[in-house]
């Protein structure tokens, strides 16, 4: 059995004869019906019923024409992908990404990559605080787009994408929003603060953290449930908390002296190993980013 004995099958049943299917590839029926001929000798099957004035397809040359697709679409992909690589672009590109990554201009240029190159197998995760660094240590992801805590290792080439400025929310209905003051260190100290968490690390540097109530989570969704239903009050990306403000259903949080304000804003970096540099779909993806996030 060839690939080409597979082309001539799907082609007579999109045409819907022999002899159209010689004019679309160019061969003479003869060619054709042989190509046929041997396809069903090989395989020990009838593809077609020869006794109608015009041959049609059996049940069996019915299914087998399906799967003569999937076949020949997966030898077209083998070889775009072959071609990929003889020009320099990965086999594969891996992402990861830190929950605290706003998403919008991610998945612009997640769309961008696809038709720029549309062969690409491209796996993407999302992981808890911390996870994209790890994922990006063991080789598992070749581009990262996360926090580098306290400042970027020396064996990471970080590349600053946008700073992102975390507000400290809580729900309309808390205690500590029925405050008519800014809240005090005491004040936070009784109430529970829900916090992002590296699940590897639970205990390890927290920024942003006061009192010793702390609920933590290693997804943004589910703390943001929990704070919604008033269980307690946390920092919120300003792109994730900006419309459930507007919306009435978070309110800022006053803080007196937040010892937050001398971090200032957290850094989102585009991040990979120096040892192992990107290919040609990383470096197109990370620069594609760095172009629209320039462009907010």
């Amino acid at each position: 059995m060839t690939l080409d004995q597979l082309r001539v099958l799907v082609t007579i049943a999109e045409t819907g004869s022999f002899s159209a299917a010689g004019r679309k590839l160019g061969r003479a029926q003869s060619a054709i019906s042989q190509a046929v001929a041997t396809l069903e000798d090989v395989q020990g099957v009838t593809l077609f019923d020869r006794t109608p004035h015009r041959p049609l397809l059996t049940d069996v040359g019915r299914a087998l024409v399906d799967q003569a697709k999937v076949v020949l679409s997966g030898a077209a992909r083998f070889q775009a992908l072959a071609a990929g690589i003889r020009e320099g672009i990965e086999p594969e590109l891996a992402v990861a990404i830190d929950p605290l990554v706003p998403t919008a201009a991610f998945i612009d240029s997640l769309r961008a990559l696809r038709a720029a190159f549309p062969h690409l197998p491209v796996s993407f995760s999302t992981e808890g605080l911390g996870g994209a660094e790890r994922r990006l240590r063991r080789g598992e992801a070749a581009l990262a787009l996360c926090l580098l805590l306290p400042a970027p290792p020396e064996d990471v080439s970080a590349h600053p994408l946008l700073g992102v400025d975390l507000i400290p929310v809580v729900a309309p209905d808390h205690a500590l929003a029925l405050l008519d003051r800014a809240a005090t260190t005491a004040d936070l100290e009784s109430h529970v603060q829900l916090v992002l968490s590296d699940p590897s690390a639970p205990d390890g540097p927290s920024y942003g953290v006061m009192g010793t109530k702390v609920w933590r989570f290693v997804e943004l969704g589910r703390r943001l449930d929990f704070l919604l239903a008033g269980l307690g009050w946390c920092r919120l990306p300003e792109d994730l908390a900006a419309p459930l403000l507007a919306g009435g259903r978070l309110v800022r949080l006053a803080i007196q002296d937040d010892p937050a304000q001398a971090y200032g804003p957290l850094t989102i970096y585009a991040a990979h190993m120096r040892q192992r540099p990107l290919g040609r779909a990383g470096a197109w993806l990370l620069n594609d980013i760095r172009t629209r996030l320039a462009l907010t």
